[in-house]
């Protein structure tokens, strides 16, 4: 089935594969892939988690991708409408998807043939790195010509905020070593949700942890490409548990950021996106 680009990730609630969307972050078309259009996957269960509940009786397939891709591609062509990347998203953990090696190899493919300048990203919470061959799998895409990008989420600098916030009973230390180690090895983009938790915005001390926390990555992490902060702006299963900060305060906590890398002599970009 062939879809146009819509305005929020919801399709992929209909049991799509592929789904086109505007990106805040992409800044433009972002085509999805979604690896499990039947029901979500995900070892967090973030406040602000915007897949609402739902069933399909579909399941993936990499054919089904494969038509999906080609058709929405298709469409952004005959409409004229430049592709920024393809994707990996969907209704969880796309590192936690028996098909992902054999899907990116098709997306990377079909980029290559269609639109080879687009990206192939993949966002993750990062709890993939935890298995060997998932980490070796996305370093060796990642370190390929026109390869992945990898956008890691970093949502807390504290134990205690993440169990607020990402509600996973991952182990938060063993998460942020690997994460570490990856940023090592590989352009990473770093990507922060602030918003309020029960009525209230993170605490002081939190803030300063991932301050700190994100400047020891920076340090040891050459290849660290940018700091997204983003904030809540789509509807969750939950609200209003969760619930959209000031910009000002967005703007805040960026500008705080980039002096603390700045005086550690590292220039990393932090964008903001209300």
């Amino acid at each position: 089935m062939s879809i146009g680009p819509v305005e929020n990730h919801r399709k992929r609630e209909e049991g799509f594969i592929v789904y086109p969307v505007y990106s805040r972050r992409s800044r433009g078309l972002s085509v999805g892939i979604n690896l499990f259009p039947g029901g979500k996957l995900c070892l967090f269960n973030c406040v602000y988690c915007e897949v609402f509940p739902f069933k399909s009786k579909m399941s993936f397939t990499l054919a089904s991708m494969e038509k999906e891709l080609l058709d929405a591609l298709s469409h952004a062509r005959e409409k004229k409408i430049d592709v920024k990347d393809i994707c990996f998203s969907g209704n969880g953990e796309s590192t936690q998807s028996p098909h992902l090696k054999e899907a990116l190899n098709l997306v990377f493919a079909i980029r290559d043939m269609e639109v080879p300048g687009a990206e192939v990203v993949l966002i993750s919470n990062g709890t993939g790195l935890l298995k060997w061959e998932t980490y070796e799998l996305l370093l060796e895409a990642a370190r390929r010509d026109s390869g992945l990008k990898v956008w890691l989420k970093l949502d807390a600098g504290t134990l205690a905020w993440y169990k607020t916030i990402n509600r996973s009973e991952i182990n938060y230390d063993s998460l942020l070593e690997r994460i570490k180690a990856f940023s090592k090895e590989a352009p990473v983009i770093l990507q922060t949700m602030l918003c309020m938790v029960n009525n209230e915005e993170p605490p002081v001390e939190e803030a300063a942890a991932w301050e700190n926390t994100v400047r020891e990555i920076a340090l040891s992490a050459a290849k660290l490409v940018c700091i997204q902060i983003y904030g809540k702006a789509r509807p969750a299963p939950e609200d209003p548990l969760s619930m959209s900060l000031p910009e000002e305060y967005l703007k805040a906590r960026a500008a705080s950021l980039e002096k603390v890398l700045a005086s550690a002599g590292k220039e990393i970009k932090v964008d903001i996106f209300p």
